[in-house]
């Protein structure tokens, strides 16, 4: 049955029992059976080994389907841009996974937390992970709401803003994070004064809709508001593009099937087809 001659088993037997210190079997001509020895070992030993191959079949498990529980990390603005109208369909599609979304601006140590992978723009990945793509590059556009308009005019030049109420973000080092722009071909980083700081876009979304400020936003998360009139865009030509949304991961050989799943769910679910891992990107400057 264990594909090993008679003396190889004697053998491992013997080096068990010096292990141990006690005979674990009586051996005659004709029979073999356990001591009270070997009677006490196997009644203690005997549970731990099936909760050991138990173990052994639940991680080969989750390396044969989609199963178990998943954990990825995201900024707070991602959530209900990019995962919160997925999440119902991919619990459906997928019920033996147990989704987590941990939302935090910091940087997260994937291995480290127990994270399966997180989701960042681009230009914030490590050079040693990889990168997924999940959204097409996007600008970010400096909006406001008409109110605030009806009270200040809107800036026609990145100097106009000194004049204005910007709303700012503060970076997970503490940082004040400048606004950047596109003058044509030249990178600027401008720093913008106003009322109100946050920690993340998602917070800044709130006060810009109800006109304490301009901000400076995603484009996906105020697609929504400027569709409605509730915002509205201005210096749209110094507006510089972010390269989108990456999901990222330690490497192919630790991607398992619950992982590779979501990956693809929130790709076909996003309209884009599928495609293989790509390097770390680097930001994209916008056309002017």
């Amino acid at each position: 049955m264990l594909g090993v001659t008679p003396s190889a088993v004697s053998q491992a037997i013997r080096t068990l029992e010096t292990r141990v210190g006690a005979a674990l079997f009586m051996r005659t001509t004709r029979s073999v059976g356990l001591t009270e020895a070997g009677e006490r070992f196997i009644a203690r030993a005997k549970p731990a080994y099936e909760e050991l191959l138990a173990a052994r079949d639940a991680a080969r498990g989750l390396g044969q389907k989609p199963s178990g529980l998943l954990r990825i990390t995201a900024p707070r603005a991602v959530v209900p841009v990019l995962l919160e109208p997925l999440i119902a369909s991919f619990c459906e599609a997928y019920p033996e996974v147990e989704l987590e979304i941990a939302t935090r601006e910091e940087f997260t140590d994937l291995a480290g937390e127990g994270f399966d992978a997180g989701i960042r723009l681009g230009q914030f990945i490590a050079a040693d992970m990889v990168a997924v793509r999940l959204t097409l590059p996007f600008p970010l556009m400096v909006v406001g709401a008409p109110g605030y308009f009806k009270r200040r005019p809107p800036p026609h030049g990145i100097g106009d803003l000194r004049d204005h109420a910007c709303l700012r973000l503060r970076r997970s080092d503490g940082a004040l994070a400048p606004w950047p722009f596109l003058d044509g071909n030249k990178a600027i980083e401008t720093l913008v004064s106003g009322p109100f700081i946050a920690p993340d876009y998602l917070t800044l979304l709130g006060p810009a809709l109800r006109a304490v400020g301009l901000a400076q936003l995603p484009a996906p998360l105020v697609r929504g508001a400027l569709a409605d009139g509730t915002l509205r865009a201005v210096l749209p030509s110094y507006a510089v593009t972010a390269p989108g949304l990456f999901l990222y991961h330690p490497g192919k050989r630790q991607v398992l099937p619950k992982l590779r799943a979501f990956i693809e769910h929130v790709r076909y679910r996003g309209g884009r087809k599928p495609a293989q891992p790509t390097p770390r990107p680097t930001a994209r400057k916008p056309r002017p």
